[in-house]
């Protein structure tokens, strides 16, 4: 049984022999704020490939800059024992936006992988919120904004390893247009793929698992899962890996 251990707002997870790199993991929306249950077998499967998992626990606001830079310093303080391993950065459609905001434009990894990016704005993705907010006079907006997020990439992203996951079934991916961003830099090495599924296949069977037990697991599911895991084991080019 994996034993996760917690570090502050940090989830880490240890394979069981030693570690091939790291993966830094930020979720999306609701999901965020528990990812060794919402993103457990995901994770998991990660691990079982090696990988060291540190995932970061957070409730979305509006500011998502401040955000990006407090995952990206909870990520840093913890690397100090594994900084000459591989550091694979992976989001799931928030956490996607989070990633490509850091502060070091992605320098301080070896690639992201960004599952099912999304990048609508405040009114679209929680309208109450938005509304409340401009009736009360509080931010009502993303910070940045999805066009500022879009010039920011262009401008200040340097990480040329990036794999671009999006699901077929999916009704709010937006990878195609960060795509084309990422491959508009000099040097980009940028790449899309699709796998079968929806916004929240790389989530919802550990989801359904935790909440009612191992008997309402699905085998098409977990082999879903796997596939995803497969995808994200192979993203890093092999002079990095």
């Amino acid at each position: 049984m994996a034993q996760w251990r917690q570090r502050g707002d940090i989830w880490q997870l240890e394979p069981s022999g030693r570690p091939r790199g790291t993966v830094e993991f930020i979720g999306g929306s609701y999901l965020a704020a528990t990812p060794q249950l919402s993103y457990r077998r995901l994770l998991e499967a990660l691990a079982s490939r090696g990988w060291r998992i540190r995932a970061w626990s957070y409730v979305p606001g509006f500011d998502h800059q401040d955000q990006a830079n407090t995952a990206w310093r909870r990520f840093r303080q913890l690397r100090d024992g594994d900084l000459a391993e591989p550091v694979l950065r992976l989001g799931h459609s928030l956490g996607c936006k989070l990633h490509l905001l850091a502060p070091d434009g992605g320098r301080a990894c070896d690639g992201l992988v960004a599952l099912s990016f999304n990048n609508f704005s405040a009114e679209r993705s929680v309208p109450l919120l938005a509304e409340l907010g401009q009736q009360f006079n509080f931010r009502s907006e993303f910070s940045p904004s999805p066009e500022e997020t879009l010039l920011q990439v262009a401008r200040s992203y340097r990480q040329p390893h990036n794999l671009l996951v999006r699901f077929q079934r999916d009704q709010i991916d937006q990878s195609k247009r960060l795509l084309a961003v990422l491959q508009s830099r000099a040097g980009d090495g940028s790449r899309l793929t699709e796998l079968p599924g929806d916004h929240l296949a790389p989530a919802s069977a550990g989801l359904r698992q935790n909440l009612l037990g191992n008997w309402a697991d699905d085998p098409s599911r977990q082999r879903a899962l796997e596939r995803i895991a497969d995808t994200i084991d192979h993203a890093l080019p092999p002079a990095c890996a």
